[in-house]
């Protein structure tokens, strides 16, 4: 009989389903170096939070076939190491939906009627009516960054109580959005016209101190804001020395950048235009067995030989399928993410094209790795090849696949076309003979180059100068280029020019670039 091994508290309802087809142990508290001696006898290994899942664990675990998290996130899981090793880990990322929302919703009343602090007040024996006078959510404006799976269910909540509802969300088109009663518009507009904000996204570099002085600074002195999806994405001194001058109305915050909340944390002196939460947005008794079902379950159809519905690395492909496909998968992936950068994330359509040889190949996982890269930038952990085809439905993507063997450039190539709001952008890619990925086309423009983690992207006039030009501005921000190519259809027409950097770009580097004459437009790419 299999063994699992239970090393977190874990819901008797998970336990229950593993006990149907495996001996399940539980040894909760233990240190890396304990779970690397025992390791070596289990087949599957169960966790929530507390476990660290190290490489060194995983390479001990030569029985593995599965992790399971209890939980969305996998950071305390070394996934690559898993997928190099075989072993399929597997998350929960709908099973505390509903309690996030929840809790954003009623952090958002306790906020406007001032419920802690007046409970504490008649707790105290007062009985002090005037200062809780609160404010009601009827016909006010709720922003909601982040239109996924919570974030829509607070829209819908909010739309019943009769909110008028503003949207950002680059990955979602705008008829998914109106279906949910949402509209759409830019940052800038949802902070200057919201009366609630409420963030719904995961922290990305992208994300990091997006609600900071700046953006506080565009907002309604009476806006409320709400954070219950992760820490980070508040620059808290900046939020709690507005609040303190008197400059938003208020803020519920149940994440934080370091957790616990640090005692001389800023946030800690703040008084009833301030609630502030333990990271409760998933402590729910129903979403801690859900958790706990939607996993265990997981591992036990695992087990079993299924495949798992909500795997984070590569689930549901036959070792042999996998070993032949892995390397398009690989440039699916890629050209995914890179299609969707350049056309800014609000894709509405995208075109799938086997070419040469793969054009014989099954497209399904094609297609969905191609989905799984596109939406990465949104989703980041939360999407996976199991789920990347749901969420780009429930975002309002088309898929178009065709196939065309006839176009032999290389052994198999595949092209990605991305239609959206934003314009249009198509992207070609090709494995060379050593299994190296090669991007070879960009809107229609011949390049050869490999991906790289930091890019950038030009599209200019094709005229002496410009490459010099991009190269001491980078130099002056120090900024390092690995490597450059320009591709181009006629001379002194359009071009288009590829650089790996070594760094990021520093803020406010693109602007300079667009600057320079003769260039269209700029991107920045992170793969």
């Amino acid at each position: 009989m299999p063994k699992v091994l239970v090393s977190d508290p874990i819901d008797q309802a998970g336990l229950d389903i593993l006990s149907q087809v495996a001996q399940v142990d539980i040894k909760t508290g233990l240190s890396n170096e304990e779970l690397v001696q025992i390791i070596p006898e289990y087949d599957a290994l169960m966790i929530r939070s507390g476990t660290r899942v190290t490489p060194e664990i995983i390479e001990a675990g030569n029985q593995l076939k599965i992790i399971g998290r209890a939980g969305v996130g996998v950071d305390n899981v070394d996934v690559p190491s898993a997928t190099r090793k075989g072993i399929v880990v597997v998350n929960s990322p709908e099973g505390n939906t509903i309690a996030a929302a929840e809790h954003a919703l009623a952090m958002m009343l306790s906020l406007s009627r001032y419920i802690p602090d007046a409970n504490h007040s008649v707790k105290n024996g007062q009985w002090d009516r005037k200062s809780y006078v609160g404010a009601e959510v009827y016909k006010k404006t709720l922003g909601i960054v982040g239109l996924g799976k919570i974030g829509s269910h607070v829209a819908a909540a909010a739309k019943a109580m009769g909110m008028k509802l503003l949207a950002y969300d680059p990955f979602i088109s705008i008829e998914r959005a109106d279906h949910l009663g949402c509209r759409l518009v830019d940052m800038d507009l949802l902070f200057r016209e919201s009366d609630y904000i409420t963030l719904h996204i995961p922290k990305t570099p992208e994300t990091a101190n997006l609600i900071n002085a700046e953006a506080l600074a565009k907002m309604k002195p009476t806006v409320r804001i709400i954070n219950c999806a992760r820490g980070g994405i508040i620059d808290e001194a900046a939020l709690a020395e507005a609040l303190k001058e008197g400059r938003i109305g208020g803020a519920a915050l149940d994440v934080y950048e370091n957790e616990p909340l640090e005692a001389d944390s800023p946030l800690r002196s703040l008084g009833k235009q301030a609630i502030l939460t333990p990271h409760l947005g998933a402590s729910t008794a129903e979403a801690q067995i859900n958790v706990a079902i939607d996993v265990a379950e997981q591992i036990r159809d695992v087990l079993l030989g299924l495949p798992a519905r909500s795997a984070v690395n590569i689930p549901g492909l036959y070792p042999d399928a996998l070993e032949k496909l892995r390397p398009y998968l690989q440039l699916a992936e890629n050209l995914g993410n890179l299609v969707g950068q350049l056309a800014g994330g609000r894709v509405e359509l995208l075109n799938v094209r086997l070419q040469g040889e793969l054009a014989d190949n099954n497209s399904q996982p094609i297609v969905v790795a191609a989905l799984k890269g596109l939406l990465s930038q949104a989703l980041r952990e939360r999407v996976n090849y199991v789920n990347a085809s749901i969420e780009a439905k429930e975002r309002g993507i088309r898929i178009i696949e065709t196939r065309d063997g006839s176009i032999r450039d290389y052994t198999g190539s595949l092209h990605l076309e991305a239609k959206g709001a934003l314009g249009d952008h198509s992207v070609t890619g090709a494995l060379l003979g050593d299994g190296e990925i090669r991007i070879t086309d960009i809107d229609e423009f011949p390049i050869n180059v490999p991906p790289t983690h930091h890019m950038l992207f030009t599209r200019h006039r094709d005229m002496p100068g410009i490459i010099g030009k991009i190269g001491s501005l980078l130099g002056s921000f120090n900024v390092n280029i690995a490597s450059m190519q320009v591709g181009r259809k006629i001379v002194r027409g359009d071009a288009v020019m590829v650089l790996s950097l070594d760094d990021p770009l520093p803020e406010g580097i693109l602007a300079e670039i667009m600057k320079v004459p003769g260039i269209r437009d700029a991107y920045t790419v992170m793969l």
